[in-house]
């Protein structure tokens, strides 16, 4: 399924140690490269028949959900953000999702090549743009902005104990 070109930069380990996502919910298995002068970084998920949502969506005919490409190349920037001095663990969570575009599906057997292009990043809130490939087609692409949200506004291990804790979706 990979391109196999070069060993990645960073495998699926690596990854954990710097961003909180986990099985079933962690969409990058290696990071391929990185260029801090232009301010990218490129990961690949491997689509596999197997991945949770292949029964669901669709039986017969599964499609990867546009959604969770988007999640794939947010999961991307948080691996640039957290390599990025001053940010480590932090966490950052969805402000927005612009000019998303969806233009090719998405199936069990391929790579997808997920590149994000930092066009801002802050203290508290950053945002990139990223385009999810298939070899040479633009399979989605979106600007995602994120914000980190002040200590204590998270739920941790267990969720909000009451109505008033955590933040509102």
């Amino acid at each position: 399924m990979s391109t196999g070109a070069r060993a990645p930069m960073l495998d699926r380990s690596a990854i954990e140690r710097l961003i909180p996502h986990r099985d079933p919910f962690l969409l990058l298995d290696r990071i391929v490269s990185e260029d801090r002068a232009a301010q990218t970084l490129v990961a690949e998920l491997d689509v596999r028949a197997d991945a949770f949502w292949t029964p669901g969506h669709f039986p017969g005919m599964p499609i990867m959900p546009g959604v969770l490409q988007v999640e794939a190349l947010a999961q991307a920037m948080a691996v640039y953000v957290a390599r990025t001095e001053g940010f480590g663990s932090k966490l950052g969570v969805f402000a927005k999702i612009e000019e998303c575009r969806f233009t090719r599906m998405v199936v069990p057997g391929e790579t997808l090549s997920l590149e994000i292009t930092m066009v801002k990043l802050g203290s508290r809130m950053g945002s990139a743009k990223g385009v999810a490939r298939v070899g040479a087609d633009v399979a989605c692409s979106a600007t995602i902005t994120f914000v980190i949200p002040p200590d204590g506004a998270l739920p941790r291990s267990g969720g909000p104990t009451t109505q008033s804790e955590g933040v509102a979706e």
